[in-house]
């Protein structure tokens, strides 16, 4: 086994979609041992299914399963386990950690030999919309196996930490330097420069979580605010989104332009609603438009609320008439307290994504330890009956030759 074992990751987020918390850690972990990423599976009409490999500049690999769409269920399993085990053969990957994102994986990746298996629960995925009806049983299976299991957040780790013997909060981090660029006068973007102040931001992914109801109700309240609304919209219909002369939906932006946003910003929203699928979110925006300098304004959500809203870092607020408040206590400079930036840079200083991924990396060494002095764990092997190959585009190929070597 190699001295550095490879990772790979199995997540329900795409890569390339938002960047968060996955980013973060595993882009820090490239830095040391081989990462590839393995997300959903896309269906495709042809008969043959097989796996896409592409690199990132962070030296990630990210694989796409394509399985043919004629699969059944079953089929789907065991031809997915096969190409995952012909991927672990072709880049002599011999004992990866297996770190997950979603329990969804688990039914075609159990059967893989890893060195430890670590789950980083950074959602309860169970409560949002679409969620599988077999998540929480494979969730209870990926405790099983799971050697550690980290939480993005105390909510989580509060509901976590009794189904697993080793259960650690990681709560969302910060790259300081990174948004603290907002604190000083930056271009600004083309398609907010027309928007008049006072501005009021949001950036993340517009979907259910969002308190729809309570936008529309700020924006009609005070129609002399301007919200903008920065993200990608997923999982509800656009046709849903309130439509204001004084609400701007800008999409989506990528992670080195969101200083530029936020520079232009007076006050920075959490305008999440308070459900089920809110209850143990742990928003990681929220050191980050403060790292900007920005006034915050959120609904109470619990890992806001704690530490945030009780150090008085952010304002809370849930009703209409609660939040434009609060939003107007913001926007007034003699109403900030004096020394509020100070105590947002001491609050900020004691965290940073590099800290985060020292202490996760330490624990998986640890059991990486554990694990080599005890017996091989027994692991089910992927039936031989499936028909599938894995097919990799030539340069992918060539590339996992590289690898290889």
């Amino acid at each position: 086994m190699p001295e550095i074992p490879d990772l790979i990751c199995f997540s329900h987020l795409r890569w390339d979609f938002v960047y968060q918390r996955p980013q973060h850690l595993l882009n820090r972990c490239a830095q040391a041992r081989r990462v590839f990423i393995v997300e959903e599976a896309i269906a495709v009409p042809d008969e043959t299914s097989w796996l896409d490999l592409s690199q990132r500049e962070s030296g990630v690999w990210i694989v796409v399963p394509h399985m043919s769409e004629s699969l059944s269920d079953e089929a789907f399993i065991l031809s997915l386990q096969q190409l995952l085990s012909t991927l672990l053969a072709e880049a002599q990957m011999q004992q990866p950690i297996h770190w997950y994102y979603t329990p969804m994986a688990v039914p075609f990746t159990q059967h893989l030999p890893s060195s430890a298996v670590v789950y980083d629960c950074m959602d309860e995925l169970s409560a949002f919309r679409g969620a599988h009806p077999q998540l929480q049983a494979w969730e209870a299976q990926l405790f099983k196996l799971a050697d550690l299991v980290f939480t993005g957040g105390h909510s989580l780790y509060e509901a976590k930490r009794h189904q697993h013997t080793s259960v650690h909060a990681f709560p969302s981090s910060i790259e300081a330097v990174h948004f603290a660029q907002a604190r000083q006068p930056l271009p600004e973007p083309p398609d907010q420069a027309h928007i008049p102040h006072p501005r009021l931001g949001f950036y993340g992914v517009i979907d259910e979580r969002m308190d729809l109801e309570l936008l529309d109700g700020i924006a009609q309240a005070r129609p002399d605010w301007h919200l903008v609304m920065v993200g990608p919209i997923a999982k509800i219909d656009e046709a849903s989104l309130p439509q204001r002369p004084n609400i701007h939906y800008l999409g989506g932006k990528s992670y080195p332009e969101l200083p530029s946003y936020l520079a232009g910003w007076d006050v920075a929203l959490l305008p999440f609603a308070r459900n089920e699928s809110t209850r143990f979110i742990s928003p990681t925006k929220t050191p980050e438009y403060l790292a900007a300098g920005k006034p915050v304004v959120s609904t109470s959500i619990r890992d806001v609320v704690r530490p945030y809203g009780d150090e008085k870092l952010v304002h809370i607020a849930d009703t209409v008439p609660e939040f434009v408040e609060a939003i107007a206590t913001a926007l007034d400079p003699q109403q900030t307290p004096a020394d509020w930036l100070d105590r947002v840079d001491e609050f900020l200083a004691q965290t940073s994504w590099d800290l985060t991924w020292e202490a996760m990396n330490e624990r998986i060494e640890a059991a990486i330890a554990a694990n080599a002095r005890q017996p091989l764990r027994s692991k089910t092997a992927p039936s031989k009956t499936t028909q599938s190959k894995t097919q990799y585009p030539t340069a992918i190929a060539a590339d996992l030759d590289q690898l290889a070597i």
